[in-house]
């Protein structure tokens, strides 16, 4: 609430008006060690087993040597924006402000580059904190078009990586899960500037968006893990040149062992016979959702 540089409020008054001391406006929480090995530990198998809730993370951590029980697992699950993947009742009111849209791609096929773009955040632990990484990839051919990390988990670094993203081109549908990044005015107005259909997720249901789920894989295991960054600064530099390796080298098998920017820059000058269609097996809505990938 409080604005260094407001036109007409010093920071004093405007400490005096919010009753709180101005010495209280320099204070930055941190987290301790403890919960940071926790969170790493939640997000490596989070990762590996997503349908997870906080029941059966914190009987794994404990099977683990870790002292630790299911409300203080839920907190730090909150605080990733971590969510166990399955369909959930609906048991609380979502906030009025933020429209919700349909999932626009179950049974589509994906046949264009700029077809479907979609993008999702991810945790991504530090030596001595945390941060949040936003990516938005193209679905035909897993090309990553932009990217930003962030030590907030709001709107404005996901709103930077879109702005980006939409000087070049702009795809047919956007989509992205209910977070309250996607379904903010500021984000949703964006893409509704650029006559772009909007698709969501349904609710607990990560795999609708399965290609950056795939992704989040790819590049904890294959980087994050291994680096092991100790900053911000340090991660922004390492996932820079892990980005360019993704795009640019990384040979993808569902690809046909092609690059993505092949695959992105060749479709769009001279075609392509690679063709996506992804199917909802309904019997698979039980429990967690699954899906059939056909290339041809």
């Amino acid at each position: 609430m409080i604005e260094e540089k407001h036109p007409d409020f010093s920071l004093k008054e405007q400490c005096d008006l919010l009753k709180i001391s101005r010495s209280g406006t320099y204070y930055k929480p941190k987290t301790c060690e403890k919960d940071l090995l926790l969170m790493k530990v939640i997000d490596k198998q989070y990762t590996k087993t997503p349908f997870y809730r906080s029941r059966r993370m914190s009987a794994q951590l404990q099977q683990s040597g870790f002292c630790v029980g299911r409300k203080k697992v839920r907190t730090l699950m909150a605080k990733m924006g971590l969510q166990a993947i399955y369909p959930k009742p609906k048991l609380s009111i979502s906030n009025a402000e933020h429209k919700k849209y349909p999932y626009l791609l179950r049974g589509k096929s994906i046949d264009n580059v700029d077809q479907v773009w979609s993008a999702d955040v991810t945790y991504i632990p530090l030596h001595h904190g945390f941060g949040y990484l936003v990516a938005i990839i193209d679905w035909y051919s897993r090309y990553v078009l932009d990217w930003e990390l962030s030590n907030l988990l709001d709107t404005t670094f996901c709103l930077e990586a879109l702005e980006r993203s939409l000087i070049r081109k702009s795809p047919e549908i956007f989509n992205t899960d209910q977070g309250c990044q996607f379904t903010s005015n500021a984000f949703v107005g964006k893409l509704e500037q650029h006559a772009i259909q909007i698709s969501m997720d349904g609710r607990g249901r990560a795999l609708d968006n399965i290609f950056v789920e795939r992704l989040w894989r790819s590049v904890k295991y294959e980087d994050v893990y291994i680096k092991n960054y100790s900053s911000l600064k340090e991660a922004r530099e390492g996932l820079r040149k892990y980005f360019e390796f993704y795009n640019y080298e990384r040979l993808h098998q569902s690809l046909n062992y092609q690059t993505p920017s092949a695959i992105y820059g060749s479709k769009r000058s001279h075609g392509s016979s690679c063709s996506c269609e992804l199917n909802d097996d309904v019997e698979s809505k039980k429990y967690h959702g699954s899906y059939n990938l056909t290339c041809a």
